[in-house]
């Protein structure tokens, strides 16, 4: 029997531990990697090709949602399943957009977690019933008056890249190393996000970011 291979991305070694001891139950999966930020998410997806990436959505470095769309587009027949303490239908259309074939909340039973993977593996989308009632309810509810979150759409991938180093409490110099680039192409990018976002701090910015999902307090 041929086992669903799963990488596992969450910054919280101790639900990663958790997680990880609780799917040994099951004789058709097994985890063949872990990642505490999309960075790494990246390089183990490519190095292992995982059948199915299970996905936090607010890590360091690289955001869940961003790492997906990097990961899909290497990898298009991996599944991702989005595992995440976000209740908001921000973050559930925004992972769907980047290809993810699921979404589950953190404070999900582990039963319907391995509902969830076998659900995806059989090429199907499965959603938290509770996120399912909110899209729903948002449907109905919805007016333009309400505000939106802009960031996936003002923002370039560099750019909220760069916003989410910036929040994490890098230097120019630290980002610039970081991400392969001078650093007058950061502060470049640093001034390009406050003028989108009209923003003109880093404390703002990082207030931005943490209520945009990109980085958890």
């Amino acid at each position: 029997m041929n086992k669903i291979r799963i990488l596992l991305v969450d910054d919280h070694k101790i639900l990663r531990d958790g997680i990880c001891s609780l799917l040994k139950g099951y004789p058709d999966m097994e985890v063949v990697g872990e990642a505490s930020d999309g960075r790494t998410a990246l390089n183990l997806a490519k190095e292992l090709s995982p059948d199915i990436v299970i996905m936090d959505i607010s890590m360091p470095n690289t955001n869940g949602i961003d790492a997906t769309r990097k990961i899909l587009a290497d990898l298009p027949h991996t599944k991702v399943l989005a595992l995440s303490m976000h209740y908001d239908k921000h973050f559930v259309s925004e992972i769907f957009k980047a290809g993810a074939s699921g979404y589950l909340l953190k404070d999900c039973a582990f039963d319907e977690m391995a509902q969830a993977i076998h659900v995806v593996m059989d090429n199907k989308t499965y959603i938290n019933p509770q996120i399912a009632s909110l899209l729903v309810e948002s449907l109905i509810n919805d007016s333009p008056s309400r505000p939106n979150h802009q960031t996936f759409s003002l923002l370039t991938e560099r750019e909220r890249e760069v916003l989410q180093l910036i929040a994490e409490g890098k230097s120019t110099k630290q980002i610039a190393s970081h991400l392969h680039v001078s650093t007058k192409t950061i502060e470049s990018h640093r001034r390009q996000v406050m003028g989108k976002l009209n923003i003109r701090n880093v404390a703002d910015l990082t207030k931005y970011a943490i209520r945009e999902g990109l980085i958890s307090v």
